[in-house]
């Protein structure tokens, strides 16, 4: 049977060009994005073979709906990219009156994985887009919307999603594996450009360490740890990240946020 991947945000940036290599690797490639024009047209520059699917992130009754169509479609997902990531927008208080960052970057994709554990074997793998940007999660602000910068918020969200790979690694010691991945420092992406008005480096790089996590078979040994990209190793995420107490009352907030959600 084929290896399946799906790759949230695969419509641009690291998560297309990601999408394009595991292609020519000969892997069965999902792709998700918020612009059904744009999926379909990254579907034809890819691959007519490559399944395309559409929902905003944002809102979190579309991340189950995806998720029971993804279910329809495939028996199982090998490989789930959670890639999809926000930094800036012009409104970014949510349906749920939550931020924007930490509704996409961190909930959606604790609740689609959620989702979509009851079809990603033991063997196959959850690869968590991180960043070197981590800080503190203000849990008043995780739960209601306040007013944040958008690094802060974009930070406080990648330190909750390397939170949450790593209790979720704990919870599944047989497997999937969970790894969380700082791509790579300021790249070239839609995300940065937009963010910090600057060209920013080959998205290629980032593209690469993810498809390199997607197929490496020494994974296993590595659930719960974390990636960093810049050095090139297997590192110690920020020290907000391995603060026990904090990381357990995050769990906590994400299971009451989906709490209809299948048990995982």
């Amino acid at each position: 049977m084929e290896s399946v991947i799906f790759i949230t945000g695969g419509t641009d940036g690291i998560g297309f060009q990601a999408a394009r290599m595991l292609l020519d690797l000969g892997y069965t490639v999902a792709i998700h994005g918020r612009d059904q024009q744009k999926l379909l047209s990254c579907q034809r520059a890819l691959s007519d073979k490559v399944r395309v699917y559409c929902a905003d992130l944002s809102d979190l009754e579309m991340v189950r709906s995806l998720a029971v169509k993804v279910a329809a479609d495939f028996s199982k997902i090998d490989v789930l990219i959670n890639n999809a990531g926000v930094l800036k927008a012009p409104v970014t208080q949510t349906v749920s009156r939550r931020d924007l960052r930490f509704e996409v970057n961190t909930i959606a994709s604790y609740l689609f994985t959620r989702c979509l554990l009851p079809l990603i074997p033991k063997d196959g793998r959850v690869i968590n887009l991180s960043s070197a940007a981590q800080s503190e999660v203000d849990f008043e602000a995780f739960t209601k919307f306040r007013p944040m910068s958008d690094v802060d918020a974009y930070s406080q969200s990648k330190a909750a999603i390397t939170m949450w790979s790593q209790e979720l690694a704990a919870r599944h010691p047989e497997g999937p594996a969970f790894v969380s991945v700082n791509p790579g420092s300021l790249l070239g992406t839609k995300m940065v450009k937009e963010g910090f008005g600057i060209e920013g480096k080959d998205v290629t790089i980032g593209a690469e360490i993810l498809v390199r996590l997607a197929t490496d078979p020494r994974i296993q040994a590595h659930s719960g740890e974390y990636f960093c990209n810049d050095q090139g190793i297997y590192a110690a995420p920020d020290p907000c990240v391995s603060d026990d107490q904090a990381r357990q009352r995050i769990m906590t907030l994400l299971d009451q946020m989906t709490i209809d959600a299948p048990s995982g």
